[in-house]
């Protein structure tokens, strides 16, 4: 046996043979495996990690993730809201909510591309011509969302960003492919019913109501629903990570605002009007674009965790609670329509929450409860006769 393998050894030598290592006569084949950071695939590497603001969720379970965004979401965007609503209160500031979108947008390229440097993995996933797309239905949803709050009272303009819900199910059903349930049907129609409730009382009691402002923000529905989905199907695709999608979709439609800005002669009134008021509406907006980046960060992880039906329902409640501390900070005409129309939309939000959790929440249905008090009803005629 060791006369073969002193031959075996000898064959192995020879030109052209495989040169193994050997070690007192066995042989032994080294495999080295890449380290996570090494990976080939940008696609293999951190596949579940999903980091909001340097905090990685990937290590907490479902539930401490949902709990975690929808803080981060309500938190930041009630400071988002009110700041919103400070900044066109100045006086005069109201035909300049484009200026508005390109200080946040340019706000938010900035705060994108820090957080991008913070994070290992810097390589773009998503494909540029996605991000045009995303980029300009980005700028259509804020920027014709801002502008209508020239046309509208706050309140309004939330209610009507509230029943997103409805649009959204009809992009998910054309863009996704996605097949709903009666509840959630159920949902958007009492959120329709409350959004026009609560504008035929805008349109009595708000003195300055105009029609403008609900098509600007009826057109800025349409493309925040289109957007939801986009960004999902793109996310999970390619596995993008929040602040990438943050920095490439916002610096591209800080680009489009631009250039439209500068056809339409737009910049220069805009930039002489903030030059004399520069801390409400500068140092307003840096607030107002810094809390904004925190809440779209939870809002992003949302739809990559849960979806884009789901993200869509915490932001609906987020804009339910706004209402209510709207009517609170700021002075406006006030009816208890709006209460009713309010509770209406929150109706719909609990339909559809409720149609995520079926197998969780267990309501009684009417045959149930018919079917138990015959039941109890049987046992007490049966102890009786016994």
């Amino acid at each position: 046996e060791k006369q073969k393998e002193d031959n075996n050894s000898t064959e192995c030598s020879k030109p052209g043979t495989m040169d193994l290592k050997f070690t007192s006569s066995r042989k032994y084949i080294s495999i080295s495996v890449p380290s996570k950071s090494q990976t080939m695939s940008p696609h293999i590497k951190s596949v579940d990690d999903i980091v909001v603001l340097g905090m990685n969720l990937s290590k907490f379970s479902k539930p401490t993730q949902f709990f975690i965004c929808v803080s981060g979401v309500f938190v930041f965007y009630l400071i988002y809201g009110y700041l919103q609503e400070l900044i066109f209160s100045v006086e005069g500031f109201k035909p300049f909510g484009w200026y508005l979108t390109l200080v946040q947008f340019g706000f938010y390229s900035i705060f994108g591309l820090i957080e991008l440097q913070l994070i290992q993995d810097k390589r773009r996933r998503i494909p540029g011509k996605t991000y045009m797309i995303i980029a300009f239905l980005t700028v259509g949803t804020m920027g014709l969302s801002n502008t209508s709050l020239g046309y509208l009272n706050y309140p309004t303009q939330v209610i009507f960003k509230c029943c997103k819900l409805i649009p959204v199910m009809i992009g998910g059903v054309f863009i996704q492919g996605k097949r709903y349930n009666i509840i959630d049907v159920s949902a958007a129609l009492c959120m329709s019913l409350g959004l026009i409730w609560f504008t035929l009382a805008d349109s009595t009691v708000a003195p300055n109501f105009n029609l403008t402002g609900v098509v600007l923000i009826s057109l800025a529905l349409c493309a925040d629903a289109v957007i939801g989905n986009v960004q999902e199907k793109a996310m999970k695709l390619h596995n993008g990570s929040n602040s990438e999608m943050v920095l490439y979709s916002y610096s591209i439609g800080f680009v489009y605002i631009l250039f439209g800005l500068t056809c339409t002669s737009g910049i220069s009134p805009a930039v002489t009007f903030c030059s004399k008021h520069p801390v409400q509406t500068y140092g307003y907006a840096f607030l107002f674009s810094l809390t904004g980046y925190f809440g779209i960060s939870f809002v992003l992880a949302l739809i990559k965790i849960f979806g884009a039906l789901l993200a869509v329902t915490v932001t609906t409640g987020r804009k339910a609670m706004t209402i209510v501390l709207s009517f609170l900070f700021f002075a406006k005409p006030f009816t208890l329509q709006y209460v009713w129309s309010g509770l209406l939309v929150v109706l719909g939000i609990f339909l559809n929450v409720y149609s995520k959790n079926m197998d969780k929440i267990k309501l009684p249905s009417l045959h149930g409860l018919w079917k138990k008090r015959v039941e109890e009803r049987k046992s007490r005629t049966l102890s009786q006769t016994v």
